[in-house]
């Protein structure tokens, strides 16, 4: 039998956050004669949460999942398979909900298998009111933060909750995924969840500028300190200090910077170009790129004690393809982003549907952006169909042919198996789209003719025959 308690008020006490925010209701599933239980309803009540609870999962129906945001479950004295399947059975049809174990502390090992299921944080029991406060606090900016994720699947969902978990340290963070995946998004969200979410979050892209330009904007200069150096500017490490720095495709920066950076790193100070004076530094380094790093050190192209002084906490993004749960609400959430008049659950067709779930999206995320985007303009109806998405090759365009690999098989295996084969098709369609102009191609795929040519250069060392 359902027992609603009273709610104290609408409003969400956020302690670590020094904020408040509106919080749909909490559900708690155990028994209520649990004295924990009866605990931690009562700490919901005074933080401000609207708390209801049920004995079992079985009991909770679909409209009361479909308006909760946070839901506690016991685990103790539940059975394994009893319990998976009652919580995976709740993120499959509440997507948005974050479920939450409470476990002991020494039963911590299901804890981590349910968050291999897809659960987003757990509570250690006994608990403590501050533990709950951060955990609420948590919970409360991850839904209200302009730059969270879409996570439906259960990839995504643990890539959140590590993320929400390494920002509370200051250890450098190395972010790795394919291009399009939404590695700068990620960067900004761990700084959102961090101390420093007030102090400046500074992005550079190292394959975005000049090599000759890059050590001036990284660390600054003085006047005088080259030709044209006519007033003193400070580098992005000044900008960043005290919040977070993103060094955006490190994989691309030379190797003379590299040497620099790895000094700034170790001591902690800058010292502009053209200047005498050290500059103290407290700032986060994340470091993000698409190439791994170290396949680029074994090839003497990346130093070794750089890459191991940036990857203290690494974090992988996986690509679209194999986080397919996530494709439909993305959609959703672009449509709603791109067009805030329309229904963005109206909009798509059954048939758009089924060829945005069958699609390989090569290019991942900024992909599917860019698809709803064209889709949305040039629809012929008041709804998206299959054959606004685009996704077949367009008429009149001349096919790509096969790429030629060495050596033979294995290294097509080998390719594809790492997943760069659908990466480098799509920038060679790109490209031959273009009728072979790279920096309109590069333009396309969001990066700069550098950058391109870096790609080309890496696929040609993978014995890809490149016929531009």
């Amino acid at each position: 039998m359902l027992n609603k308690l009273q709610v104290s008020t609408s409003e969400s006490y956020l302690s670590s956050a020094g904020e408040q925010s509106l919080l749909r209701p909490v559900w708690v599933v155990g028994q209520a004669d649990i004295g924990l239980h009866n605990l931690l309803c009562d700490s919901l009540l005074a933080a401000g949460c609207q708390v209801s609870h049920v004995a079992d999962c079985a009991q909770l129906g679909s409209a009361a999942l479909q308006q909760a945001e946070l839901l506690f479950v016991f685990v103790g004295g539940m059975a394994d398979h009893s319990l998976y399947a009652q919580v995976g059975g709740l993120l499959r049809s509440a997507p948005q909900l974050s479920v939450i174990p409470v476990v002991a502390y020494d039963d911590q090992a299901r804890a981590a298998a349910l968050l291999e299921l897809g659960c987003v944080d757990y509570l250690l029991a006994p608990f403590s009111a501050a533990q709950l406060s951060a955990l609420l606090g948590r919970q409360a900016a991850a839904s209200t933060a302009e730059e969270s994720f879409v996570s439906c699947s259960p990839a995504g969902r643990r890539l959140l909750a590590m993320a929400q978990r390494v920002a509370q340290t200051r250890a450098p963070i190395l972010i790795g995924g394919e291009t399009g995946t939404g590695k700068e998004m990620l960067a900004r969200y761990i700084h959102r969840f961090s101390a420093e979410r007030n102090a400046p979050f500074i992005a550079v892209n190292c394959a975005a500028i000049p090599e000759q330009m890059l050590e001036s904007i990284l660390f600054g200069h003085e006047r005088g300190a080259f030709t044209g150096a006519v007033t003193a500017q400070p580098g992005k490490f000044e900008l960043a200090n005290g919040g977070t720095l993103l060094l955006d495709e490190i994989g691309e920066l030379p190797l003379g910077l590299q040497a620099k950076l790895l000094r700034v790193l170790q001591e902690r100070r800058v010292e502009r170009l053209g200047g005498r004076r050290e500059i103290e530094l407290d700032v986060r380094i994340i470091a993000a790129t698409n190439r791994d790093l170290q396949a680029e050190v074994a090839a003497g192209r990346f130093r070794a004690d750089l890459m191991f002084r940036l990857d203290v906490l690494p974090l992988s993004i996986s690509p679209l393809r194999e986080r397919r749960e996530d494709i439909l609400p993305l959609t959703r959430r672009f449509i709603r982003q791109f067009a805030p008049q329309e229904s963005a659950d109206e909009l798509l067709t059954r048939d758009a549907c089924s060829a945005l779930l069958s699609h390989d999206w090569p290019g991942n995320v900024r992909e599917l952006e860019n698809t709803v985007q064209r889709a949305l303009v040039l629809r012929k109806g008041l709804f998206i169909q299959a054959q606004d998405l685009g996704l077949s090759s367009p008429a009149g365009l001349v096919e790509a042919p096969a790429l030629s690999l060495v050596p033979g098989d294995e290294g097509r295996a080998a390719l594809r198996a790492s997943g760069k084969w659908a990466e480098y098709q799509h920038v060679l369609d790109t490209i031959r789209r273009f009728g072979g102009h790279k920096a309109k191609a590069a333009a396309s795929l969001g990066m700069t003719p550098r950058a391109l040519r870096y790609r080309l250069s890496a696929m040609r060392e993978q014995g890809l025959s490149i016929p531009l």
